[in-house]
């Protein structure tokens, strides 16, 4: 079985040789769907786990949310607060590893929490301690939205996730509330989890 590494040195490369497909630029819909949908949830606190370029954390500060995005890409993080500065809003960006959030300057608690495809890259040991990071920073019945792949092989290593992957890791601080899967076949392609922050 290939082995699961992290997929730190690859997204590096990417932003060094500006190869980006995945940065869109575009909010996805679920993320709007929380933000201004049927029961959107007041504006608060949202910590945006590896935020790349800032598209999602410059959005959720466009709607009144206090933001903090976290990202170990310093050629990326320049480029969030380059257009943060364009689009008017304020955003605090901070360099680091999401696996050691707790070295960062970071001021929760959160009340939303979005992973739009950094979670599913990190090694079992690193998903562990991200997971214990998140639950210290969020606030009960805080959101946390998570987008993965299911396991596949990409480029000689292995990527994604299961949902019983993702319900384990978390628990007991968090709790799976739904799982949307993508376009593909449920079980196949991705899935955005939507888990809720446990406790009174």
């Amino acid at each position: 079985m290939p082995r699961i590494i992290s997929s730190r040195f690859s997204f590096w490369l990417a932003y060094w040789r500006g190869y980006t497909p995945w940065d869109t630029g575009i909010s996805p819909p679920e993320l709007i769907a929380v933000i201004e949908g049927d029961g959107a949830l007041p504006p608060g606190k949202a910590l945006d786990l590896g935020c790349g370029t800032g598209t999602n954390s410059i959005y959720l500060a466009q709607h009144g949310w206090d933001v903090s995005g976290v990202d170990f890409t310093a050629r990326a993080l320049e480029r969030a607060s380059q257009k943060a500065a364009r689009a008017g809003v304020q955003v605090k960006f901070y360099r680091g590893d999401v696996t050691r959030l707790d070295k960062l300057p970071l001021r929760g608690p959160f009340d939303l929490l979005l992973d739009l495809g950094c979670f599913h890259g990190l090694t079992p040991q690193g998903r562990a301690a991200y997971a214990r990071g998140v639950a210290a920073l969020s606030k009960p019945g805080a959101l946390l939205l998570l987008y993965a792949f299911v396991p596949r092989k990409m480029r000689g290593r292995m990527i994604g996730v299961t949902p019983d992957e993702v319900k384990a890791v978390f628990s007991p601080a968090f709790v799976c509330e739904q799982i949307d899967w993508g376009s593909d076949a449920p079980g196949t392609g991705s899935a955005w989890y939507t888990l809720r922050r446990s406790g009174a």
